[in-house]
């Protein structure tokens, strides 16, 4: 039996974005993101709420709106992570986020990819690779987080990063493209 558009795109392999089950599931992750940025701090229950019906997950996690992602359900998050205003995550493949995570305004998290061949990409395919970040992470704000990138635990990405590769646990990486800085002191991690 052949696989869905959506097992293509969950797999990483090529895939039609304009499928009907993938812009109904898109559909979905907007209206939820609308409702999720229509709330305000004293409701934090609707919130939370929302939150867990977005990633499809029971999820203890604070997001400050506005948050965009393009279907939630590809992003599983670990315990205590936090979202600053104005982050983006193109979770059209997995996006793995550890405990202790937070994320500084407006940083964007990409998973999606094109073909480089003009061509191809006007026949609407595109594929994904998955985003990892490990668990105790600060990515600051206005990072961007490219298609593929794995984030070891304990590091610190400084704001305005373009991480284009991976970048291991335990330091501190910054610049574009985002590379290692220095080795952080581990204590009381």
């Amino acid at each position: 039996m052949p696989k869905t558009e959506k097992e293509k795109m969950l797999a990483g392999e090529p895939y039609d974005f304009r499928d009907p089950q993938l812009c109904a599931e898109r559909r979905r992750a907007r209206d939820l993101c609308q409702a999720l940025n229509a709330t305000r701090d004293e409701q934090q229950d609707e919130r939370a709420r929302l939150i867990q019906e977005l990633f499809g997950a029971p999820v203890i996690a604070w997001i400050e709106p506005p948050f965009y992602c393009d279907y939630g359900t590809n992003i599983s998050l670990g315990e205590r992570v936090f979202f600053n205003f104005n982050c983006v995550v193109l979770d059209v493949g997995p996006v793995r986020i550890g405990d202790n995570v937070l994320f500084g305004p407006t940083v964007q998290i990409y998973t999606v990819n094109h073909p480089m061949s003009a061509a191809e990409r006007r026949t609407g395919v595109e594929f994904s690779r998955p985003v990892d970040i490990g668990s105790d992470v600060w990515v600051g704000g206005g990072a961007i987080l490219c298609p593929g990138v794995r984030i070891g635990a304990g590091t610190v990405i400084g704001a305005g990063s373009v991480v284009t590769r991976d970048i291991p646990g335990g330091v501190f990486a910054a610049g574009n493209p985002c590379r290692v800085v220095r080795q952080l002191d581990q204590q009381g991690a």
